[in-house]
């Protein structure tokens, strides 16, 4: 579907304060106010992030509660169940929640819920498992919020809990808990509400300990990037000083990582830790258990290390195989359905398909069609759905409204998960197409390009990108700058790299850049030598055996109004 492109328009005064107060490139005042960082001294932090910056622990609701409960088990010698997710983000506020306790001389163990046989969150069931290792203290990580049966359960069975989540709480309502350190809360008025499990973690570690966990940064970094949180306030800072400490880890399953990710000797950005690192540390979690990512960080031996991450490669590879054959299995159900022509949401299902891989591939229809999916695998009678949306279609909202059809959902606006018997999966499709054709007349569901500035190809310079950079690391939140240059020709005849790679020149008439278009080959196939063009574009730097030189990252390209 053709983007809407929305060019932003800063207050101009606005820039010229920052310019004037900081002395900064007019270009990175103007991306400033467009990211709505506007105050002189709320930009400072952001163009110089530093750990000095973070936060007191304590402003967090309950903070005080769960150190006061974790030091009563210190004093006591009790051990401590750390309980966490199968997501990037759980598995690494699990480590960095366990290596506190080992340094801390606490006995402690964790546990993981399987995907396929446990489900997310909290469940009672980890009682027997408690009580078998008498466990008499269960702190979890990145989940637990909603979990008010299995904190009720605890309870009666004289377990204390203490929930370290970021998660929304379910209609403002917090479990019965010692302490319940949620950003979200109510009654919680932290500052940084957007942290990342991992972050709550680090934050406790802070809290408990009286100084920030440095030593652990690479697993913070690693966990923040890859649960594609807001990197602004605190979570920029742990980024930011992050990138370099992952960078140079000498953490036995991260150097494995790196190594197996083929990354070794190269610089981490969020490109690579959320494109690299993190699907292979998801990639046990989606296909099986994650205890063998879990383990992997908390690997002490290069041996055992590298063994691990060898096998998180071939569990990924695996991973990648059942979505190529889901996602194309989808497209080509969808393309045999001419019903789907007419529908806002689609809904596709089939028997048996893997459920470590729904999301994914809901996430791989909604950027082909633009439109929100649902994906669903049926098994014995029941379907199990992952959903994906695009901005001003809410799932949250959807799914409720088809709730007497579910047998459970839950999620956000933009991802959110279902469970239903196969004989309403119909009666499913055709209920929330009827409620988003509503959506659609009253929203406008176009996908949109946010665009921060037209650009002039006489003012994009190696001084431009190297200027630009300074407002990194980018990501959700913080997204990359993205320029249009309008009236453009094609200088070159646009060349097909790869299997769906473009590559031209295009040019003013008076200065000529290389532009590339990475999984754009569909779009410019009708591209043409001479062709008049608009386009949008990121900027990079290719320097590949030669003197760098600014290169062109196409995102959108339409013929020349």
């Amino acid at each position: 579907m053709p983007k809407k492109w929305r060019l932003r328009k800063p207050d101009p005064a606005d820039q010229a304060l920052l310019v004037n107060e900081l002395h900064i490139h007019p270009v990175v005042a103007k991306l400033l106010v467009n990211r709505k960082v506007l105050d002189p001294q709320q930009a400072r932090t952001f163009l110089e992030p530093g750990l000095a910056q973070l936060l007191d622990p304590f402003l967090l609701k309950d903070m005080d509660r769960a150190v006061a409960r974790l030091k009563l088990a210190c004093e006591r010698g009790e051990k401590v169940l750390v309980y966490g997710d199968y997501d990037v983000d759980g598995i690494t506020a699990t480590a960095v929640t366990y290596r506190l306790l080992r340094r801390l001389g606490v006995p402690a163990i964790t546990y993981i819920p399987h995907r396929m046989e446990e489900g997310y969150g909290l469940n009672a069931d980890i009682i027997t498992l408690a009580k078998a290792e008498y466990i008499s203290l269960i702190i979890t990580v990145d989940c637990g919020i909603t979990a008010f049966d299995a904190a009720e359960a605890l309870g009666r069975e004289g377990i204390d809990l203490i929930i370290l989540d970021h998660h929304e709480p379910e209609g403002g309502r917090i479990p019965r808990a010692v302490a319940v350190v949620d950003p979200k809360r109510p009654d919680c008025a932290y500052p940084c509400p957007q942290l990342a499990g991992v972050g709550l973690a680090a934050k406790f570690v802070q809290a408990v300990t009286g100084s920030f966990p440095v030593e652990d940064l690479d697993i913070i970094t690693l966990g923040t990037v890859a649960d594609v949180v807001a990197l602004t306030g605190e979570n920029r800072i742990f980024v930011h000083a992050g990138l370099p400490f992952l960078t140079l880890t000498t953490k036995p399953g991260l150097r494995a990582l790196i190594d197996v990710a083929r990354l070794t000797g190269k610089e981490m950005t969020p490109f690579s830790v959320g494109f690299g690192l993190g699907p292979r540390l998801n990639a046990a979690g989606r296909m099986g258990s994650a205890n063998v990512s879990l383990d992997l960080l908390l690997s002490d031996d290069p041996g055992n290390a590298m063994a691990l991450a060898q096998s998180l490669e071939t569990l990924n590879r695996e991973r990648q195989r059942l979505q190529a054959e889901v996602v194309d299995e989808a497209m080509a159900l969808i393309a045999e359905d001419a019903a789907y022509a007419e529908e806002t949401v689609i809904v596709v299902c089939k028997e048996g398909w893997h459920k470590g891989v729904l999301g994914i591939a809901a996430s791989k229809i909604t950027d082909k069609f633009g439109r929100p999916a649902v994906v669903i695998s049926i098994q014995d009678g029941r379907g199990v759905g992952s959903a994906r949306s695009v901005p001003g279609f809410f799932l949250n909202e959807a799914f409720a409204h088809c709730a007497a059809l579910l047998e459970s959902f839950g999620g956000h606006q933009r991802a959110a998960g279902l469970k239903l018997r196969e004989d309403r999966i119909a009666d499913f499709r055709r209920t929330v197409n009827l409620f988003a054709r509503d959506i659609a007349a009253a929203r406008d569901l176009v996908p949109v390009l946010d665009i921060d500035a037209e650009m002039p190809f006489p003012q994009v310079s190696l001084e431009i990108v190297k200027t630009v950079e300074s407002l990194a690391p980018y990501g959700e939140g913080n997204p990359l700058p993205i320029f249009a240059t309008r009236r453009l020709l094609v200088k070159s005849r646009p060349q097909l790299m790869g299997k769906d790679t473009i590559k031209f020149w295009a040019t003013d008439g008076r200065v000529s850049f290389s532009v590339v278009g990475f999984g754009m080959g569909a779009d410019c196939a009708e591209l043409r030598m001479g062709q008049a063009v608009d386009i949008a574009y990121t900027l990079g730097i290719d320097d590949w055996n030669k003197a760098p030189q600014v290169q062109l990252m196409l995102k959108d390209i339409r013929p020349a109004k």
